[in-house]
């Protein structure tokens, strides 16, 4: 089995990397283009509604960014890789590895500052909780948080006092109460009750403490709390989703890896490649018309016969024009190019010179022309 390094050299390895990246960058340019679509027809939606501020409240603002992140990245790898262009593939590499590096420091941070973190989301839930019939995007994500989590609110279910339409003070039917995605379902395929999270809001969920006191003074709140908790779910959405996250952590840890894993595949795809130019640029297998240019060479002295019509293939000859053999000249023709070299001589030099020759009865001219018929 051949070795990496002479690997690389074959122009199948050349293909394989070239192609393979090129195909990567058009899948991801494709779901970047659709992730924009998407995100450009949510925004046009939304705007129809009101408009609410924040990156966390405007999931189209979010598609049509990560749409356009993708779809511009993606791109540049693409025709790069298409068009051999050293200068566009090392773009492309530079920008993947910033992208994972900000998602990687992101992560950690979240991680480390989780506190503050918890509080940020939570702010960016309550204001969205405010306009939560305003916005149809949010209503949407929100609703199915509270019923795939089995959750209420963002850090709790009294959140909802902040809506216009569920705080206590108000007279409308939904007061002090919460929405019905915050219920808790009974059966399978049961008629939804929209107005089961009524009143559930002046409803007090004590601690344990509480309601040891409680029950020693053989109040009724344990049967407040406990006729509270078979209503709705009072747990916040942020505590239901880390508990989640906690309990799968295999599911958590393939999310993350699916979402990393993609990015430095083109990190080493494009690394790889790119790797692969430079050396091929230093060679003549290599069409790179800025250093034939430098070299003195014309387009037209080319042949680019095995060029393809990008006009980026290489093969193993090369296309640098080869410089014509010198043709063979006359023994005749060589001799007196040599006395053209050769200084001037004097008559005394001269006659020696012919003497000699004389003795052995051939002249440098009457050799090479012995020589030319013996061949």
């Amino acid at each position: 089995m051949p070795s990496y390094s002479e690997l690389r050299k074959t122009n199948h390895f050349y293909y394989f990397i070239k192609f393979t990246l090129n195909i990567y960058s058009m899948l991801f340019s494709l779901m970047g283009l659709c992730v924009l679509c998407v995100g450009v027809y949510a925004e046009v939606e939304r705007q129809k509604n009101r408009t609410l501020e924040g990156v966390f409240l405007a999931p189209a603002v979010v598609l049509i960014l990560l749409g356009l992140v993708m779809f511009t990245v993606s791109v540049v790898g693409m025709v790069g890789s298409l068009r051999d262009n050293k200068t566009l593939l090392h773009m492309f590499l530079c920008v993947l590895c910033v992208l994972l590096l900000l998602q990687a420091v992101a992560l950690i941070t979240a991680l480390i500052f989780e506190k503050k973190t918890s509080a940020l989301f939570q702010n960016s839930i309550q204001e969205g909780i405010k306009h939560y019939y305003d916005d149809l995007d949010f209503k949407n994500i929100m609703d199915y948080v509270q019923q795939k989590f089995s959750c209420c609110g963002g850090d709790e279910y009294k959140d909802w006092g902040v809506n216009q339409y569920h705080f206590c003070n108000g007279t409308g039917p939904l007061a002090c109460g919460v929405p019905y995605t915050c219920c808790v379902r009974g059966k399978v395929g049961e008629v939804i009750n929209t107005f089961c999270g009524c009143k559930t809001l002046d409803k007090p969920v004590l601690g344990r403490g509480e309601c040891l006191v409680c029950v020693l003074k053989r109040s009724s709140c344990l049967l407040q709390r406990q006729s509270l908790l078979e209503v709705i779910h009072v747990r916040g959405c942020i505590h239901a989703v880390n508990l989640w996250m906690s309990d799968n952590i295999g599911t958590t840890i393939a999310l993350c890896c699916a979402i990393g894993l993609p990015q430095l595949l083109g990190i080493i795809l494009s690394c790889v490649f790119w790797n692969l130019l430079v050396d091929m640029s230093l060679s003549s297998d290599m069409v790179d018309f800025k250093l034939l240019k430098k070299a003195g060479f014309e387009y037209s002295d080319l042949d680019l016969a095995g060029a393809g019509w990008c006009m980026c293939l290489p093969r193993d000859e090369g296309y640098l024009p080869v410089p014509a053999a010198e043709p063979e000249l006359d023994p005749i023709d060589v001799h007196l190019q040599k006395l053209k070299k050769q200084p001037p001589r004097t008559h005394s030099q001269l006659q020696k010179l012919q003497e000699s020759r004389s003795a052995i009865g051939l002249d440098e001219v009457d050799i090479g022309r012995k020589q030319k018929r013996e061949h």
